[in-house]
């Protein structure tokens, strides 16, 4: 019962933490649970869960506001929803060292784009057969790392020249797509705890609310990005870390 204790507060203050500065908890909260001693590929599929449940939220606030351009996010949702579970389900035959090494690198690159990312764009496209490219290339890799790809997807749109804002609603609506497919294919090949997913589940909504509600007193967001980065290097490093033990 403790443990569930300590895995709900992790939950709780991680999607507060980065709901506040506009992105998911899971990439952070997936290889906490691993080194507090989860299997690698349950704590993915819980990160998973966890990230879709906050998301929807905002899916659902976005569509109700009439945001969403559907015609920029259907290639993109469309492919990331039919590529999130064969990555998912490609996971199963890679050396999970391998996997890790790569979620190495995402933890790293994310940190990076929080802590020095410009968005400026590189390149002025406005392709739809782009968006399905991207779409698939970021659905796979979420699903083979877990997360919800909104923290590959979102730089990657920046660089190709799409508004910031426009990026932003786009990402919110399509990574449940992602993350929920992927979920569930992980779902089918793993042993679940589902005491674990509804506590971490029910943390995740939870923070995700009062993150949401906290930005309204109009924080220095690159204050919080800055301290998420932080936290995701030190991730990053841990897992560094790891790998030099290994060799």
């Amino acid at each position: 019962m403790n443990d569930y204790i300590i895995y709900g507060t992790l939950t709780l203050f991680l999607s507060i933490l980065f709901s506040m500065g506009g992105a998911g908890s899971g990439v952070a909260l997936i290889p906490i649970l691993n080194l507090l001693g989860i299997n690698f590929t349950l704590a993915k599929a819980i990160g998973l869960f966890a990230g879709a449940t906050t998301t929807i939220t905002s899916s659902i606030m976005n569509i109700k506001r009439k945001v969403v351009d559907y015609k920029f996010v259907f290639p993109i949702a469309s492919m990331m929803l039919l590529f999130a579970p064969v990555g998912a389900y490609s996971s199963r035959f890679i050396d999970e060292n391998i996997v890790k090494f790569l979620f190495m690198i995402m933890l790293f690159y994310s940190a990076t784009m929080m802590m020095f990312g410009k968005k400026k764009a590189l390149f002025s496209i406005d392709n739809i057969y782009t968006l399905f490219i991207v779409g698939g290339v970021v659905g796979f890799l979420s699903g083979l790392l877990g997360v919800g790809g909104g923290n590959i997807l979102i730089p990657i749109l920046t660089l190709l020249g799409f508004a910031p804002k426009k990026v932003a609603v786009a990402v919110s609506f399509v990574v449940p797509f992602s993350a929920l497919s992927s979920f569930f294919t992980y779902a089918s090949y793993v042993d679940l705890d589902y005491t674990l997913l509804f506590i971490v589940a029910l943390s995740a909504i939870i923070g995700g609310y009062i993150g949401n509600y906290m930005m309204q007193f109009k924080l220095e967001q690159k204050h919080i990005k800055k301290l998420m980065a932080l936290l995701l290097y030190i991730l990053a490093f841990k897992l560094l870390i790891y790998f030099i033990h290994q060799t």
